[in-house]
Protein backbone atom coordinates (compact mmCIF):
# COMPACT_ATOMS: atom_id res chain seq x y z
CA UNK A 1 0.00 0.00 0.00
CA UNK A 2 3.20 2.18 0.49
CA UNK A 3 4.46 1.92 -2.82
CA UNK A 4 0.97 2.63 -4.23
CA UNK A 5 0.50 5.86 -2.66
CA UNK A 6 4.30 6.95 -2.91
CA UNK A 7 4.01 6.00 -6.86
CA UNK A 8 0.93 8.36 -6.71
CA UNK A 9 2.75 11.48 -4.91
CA UNK A 10 5.30 10.71 -7.12
CA UNK A 11 3.32 10.91 -10.53
CA UNK A 12 0.89 13.65 -9.11
CA UNK A 13 4.48 15.81 -8.44
CA UNK A 14 5.65 15.35 -11.83
CA UNK A 15 2.98 16.24 -13.27
CA UNK A 16 2.69 19.59 -11.41
CA UNK A 17 6.34 20.42 -12.41
CA UNK A 18 5.51 19.82 -15.89
CA UNK A 19 2.34 21.94 -15.79
CA UNK A 20 4.67 24.44 -14.44
CA UNK A 21 7.16 24.06 -17.18
CA UNK A 22 4.65 24.69 -19.73
CA UNK A 23 3.19 27.68 -17.95
CA UNK A 24 6.13 29.16 -17.48
CA UNK A 25 6.64 30.27 -20.86
CA UNK A 26 4.12 32.97 -21.00
CA UNK A 27 6.16 34.48 -17.73
CA UNK A 28 9.13 35.28 -20.03
CA UNK A 29 7.19 37.71 -22.35
CA UNK A 30 5.92 40.98 -21.60
CA UNK A 31 2.86 40.66 -23.81
CA UNK A 32 3.85 43.06 -26.14
CA UNK A 33 3.86 41.93 -29.91
CA UNK A 34 4.09 43.23 -33.51
CA UNK A 35 3.33 41.48 -36.42
CA UNK A 36 4.35 42.59 -40.13
CA UNK A 37 3.31 40.33 -43.18
CA UNK A 38 5.96 39.38 -45.26
CA UNK A 39 5.45 40.22 -48.99
CA UNK A 40 6.73 37.67 -51.99
CA UNK A 41 9.90 39.40 -53.36
CA UNK A 42 10.63 37.40 -56.45
CA UNK A 43 9.17 35.29 -58.78
CA UNK A 44 8.58 32.33 -56.20
CA UNK A 45 5.16 32.18 -54.11
CA UNK A 46 5.89 32.88 -51.22
CA UNK A 47 4.49 34.81 -48.46
CA UNK A 48 4.45 35.12 -44.50
CA UNK A 49 4.65 36.95 -40.98
CA UNK A 50 7.33 38.26 -38.86
CA UNK A 51 6.25 38.44 -35.36
CA UNK A 52 8.40 40.31 -32.65
CA UNK A 53 7.91 39.35 -29.36
CA UNK A 54 9.08 41.10 -25.92
CA UNK A 55 10.84 39.01 -23.45
CA UNK A 56 10.92 39.93 -19.92
CA UNK A 57 14.70 40.52 -19.87
CA UNK A 58 14.03 42.96 -22.37
CA UNK A 59 15.36 40.86 -25.67
CA UNK A 60 12.94 39.79 -28.91
CA UNK A 61 11.51 36.47 -29.91
CA UNK A 62 11.88 36.91 -33.59
CA UNK A 63 9.20 34.14 -35.02
CA UNK A 64 9.39 34.01 -39.25
CA UNK A 65 6.52 31.95 -40.49
CA UNK A 66 6.78 31.22 -44.41
CA UNK A 67 4.17 29.52 -46.86
CA UNK A 68 5.13 28.38 -50.31
CA UNK A 69 8.49 26.86 -48.94
CA UNK A 70 9.76 23.04 -49.40
CA UNK A 71 12.73 21.02 -49.09
CA UNK A 72 15.68 20.66 -46.71
CA UNK A 73 17.58 23.92 -48.31
CA UNK A 74 17.96 26.81 -45.59
CA UNK A 75 16.56 30.25 -46.24
CA UNK A 76 19.12 33.40 -44.76
CA UNK A 77 16.99 35.89 -42.56
CA UNK A 78 18.70 39.32 -41.92
CA UNK A 79 17.16 42.33 -40.66
CA UNK A 80 18.91 45.73 -42.49
CA UNK A 81 18.98 49.20 -41.95
CA UNK A 82 16.73 51.51 -44.39
CA UNK A 83 13.86 50.64 -46.29
CA UNK A 84 13.69 46.99 -48.27
CA UNK A 85 14.15 48.77 -52.14
CA UNK A 86 17.33 50.11 -50.87
CA UNK A 87 20.10 48.15 -52.78
CA UNK A 88 23.73 47.20 -51.10
CA UNK A 89 22.54 47.15 -47.53
CA UNK A 90 24.99 46.11 -44.91
CA UNK A 91 23.45 43.10 -42.22
CA UNK A 92 22.43 44.26 -39.38
CA UNK A 93 21.53 41.23 -37.76
CA UNK A 94 21.46 37.48 -38.85
CA UNK A 95 18.51 35.23 -37.79
CA UNK A 96 18.00 31.76 -37.90
CA UNK A 97 17.76 30.47 -41.12
CA UNK A 98 14.24 29.07 -42.37
CA UNK A 99 14.34 25.75 -43.15
CA UNK A 100 12.28 25.06 -46.66
CA UNK A 101 10.39 21.94 -45.54
CA UNK A 102 9.29 23.42 -42.03
CA UNK A 103 8.83 27.29 -43.47
CA UNK A 104 10.26 28.67 -39.66
CA UNK A 105 12.53 30.44 -38.08
CA UNK A 106 12.59 31.18 -34.02
CA UNK A 107 15.49 33.32 -32.72
CA UNK A 108 15.89 35.17 -29.59
CA UNK A 109 17.97 38.53 -30.59
CA UNK A 110 19.73 39.96 -28.13
CA UNK A 111 22.65 41.28 -30.08
CA UNK A 112 23.00 42.64 -33.68
CA UNK A 113 26.22 42.07 -36.11
CA UNK A 114 28.57 43.97 -34.61
CA UNK A 115 27.89 42.63 -31.08
CA UNK A 116 26.04 45.87 -29.40
CA UNK A 117 23.01 45.10 -27.64
CA UNK A 118 19.24 45.57 -28.94
CA UNK A 119 16.15 45.70 -27.20
CA UNK A 120 12.86 44.88 -28.75
CA UNK A 121 11.81 48.98 -27.78
CA UNK A 122 15.10 49.77 -30.10
CA UNK A 123 14.44 47.18 -32.52
CA UNK A 124 10.66 48.39 -33.51
CA UNK A 125 11.70 51.58 -33.41
CA UNK A 126 14.49 51.38 -36.05
CA UNK A 127 14.41 52.50 -39.34
CA UNK A 128 14.50 48.87 -40.96
CA UNK A 129 13.27 45.64 -43.00
CA UNK A 130 13.98 42.40 -43.10
CA UNK A 131 14.79 40.07 -45.84
CA UNK A 132 14.33 35.87 -46.48
CA UNK A 133 17.02 35.09 -48.86
CA UNK A 134 16.84 31.62 -51.44
CA UNK A 135 20.21 30.81 -50.57
CA UNK A 136 23.13 31.51 -48.70
CA UNK A 137 25.88 31.06 -51.33
CA UNK A 138 25.73 31.05 -55.12
CA UNK A 139 23.90 33.34 -57.63
CA UNK A 140 21.15 32.42 -55.11
CA UNK A 141 21.99 34.05 -52.21
CA UNK A 142 20.57 37.47 -54.38
CA UNK A 143 17.33 36.30 -54.47
CA UNK A 144 15.08 37.76 -52.10
CA UNK A 145 11.83 35.39 -51.28
CA UNK A 146 10.13 37.48 -49.01
CA UNK A 147 10.74 40.45 -47.28
CA UNK A 148 9.21 43.54 -44.84
CA UNK A 149 10.00 47.17 -44.11
CA UNK A 150 10.20 46.87 -40.17
CA UNK A 151 9.75 49.28 -37.19
CA UNK A 152 9.26 53.05 -38.20
CA UNK A 153 9.68 51.78 -41.94
CA UNK A 154 6.53 49.82 -41.79
CA UNK A 155 4.09 52.62 -41.96
CA UNK A 156 6.38 53.25 -45.25
CA UNK A 157 4.15 49.97 -47.07
CA UNK A 158 0.71 51.39 -47.15
CA UNK A 159 0.39 52.48 -50.74
CA UNK A 160 1.09 48.95 -52.28
CA UNK A 161 3.45 46.50 -53.31
CA UNK A 162 7.25 46.90 -52.44
CA UNK A 163 10.44 46.96 -54.99
CA UNK A 164 13.34 44.90 -53.38
CA UNK A 165 17.32 46.01 -53.45
CA UNK A 166 19.93 43.42 -53.68
CA UNK A 167 22.02 42.90 -50.30
CA UNK A 168 25.37 43.33 -50.21
CA UNK A 169 27.17 40.21 -50.01
CA UNK A 170 29.09 38.71 -47.07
Amino acid sequence: MKKVIGGILLTASLMACQDNESSTGDKDFTGNETVYALAAGSEYDIDGTVTLKEKTDGSTLVLVALSGTEGTIEHPVHIHLGNISAPGADVYASLNPVIGNVGTSETVLTKVADESTITYKQLTALDACMKIHLAASGESKDIILAGANIGVNASKDASGRLSFGVCKSE
